[in-house]
């Protein structure tokens, strides 16, 4: 099983739209993928409730069987159309995956 984990740190406004509706819109769409994306196996994304320094706005969680369903679903053109629209709404992103 592999486990991928995906943090990241919007910007005030853009895209014609404040950090919070950026934040709602990148979870509806990623949450979405679970429909058109078989190898998903297990996605969940949070919005941050608790404003700090170190906080990331949005985290995402998610699991796939294998390395090679991971990398099919960063290829896939629904994920492609997503990481379009996160990259230009946030300022940080990080990123770990891991075996379990």
């Amino acid at each position: 099983m592999i486990i991928h984990i995906v943090m990241w740190k919007l910007k005030d406004f853009a895209e014609g739209a404040s950090k919070k509706e950026n934040a709602l819109m990148i979870k509806a769409k990623l949450e979405s993928l679970k429909d058109t994306v078989n190898v998903i196996k297990h996605i969940e994304v949070g919005i941050n409730i608790v404003e700090t320094d170190a906080s990331a706005d949005v985290a995402l969680y998610s699991e796939f069987r294998c390395m090679d369903d991971l990398n099919a679903y960063q290829k896939h053109p629904e994920h492609q159309a997503v990481v379009q629209f996160v990259k230009n709404v946030c300022m940080e992103r990080k990123v770990v995956d891991y075996e379990r």
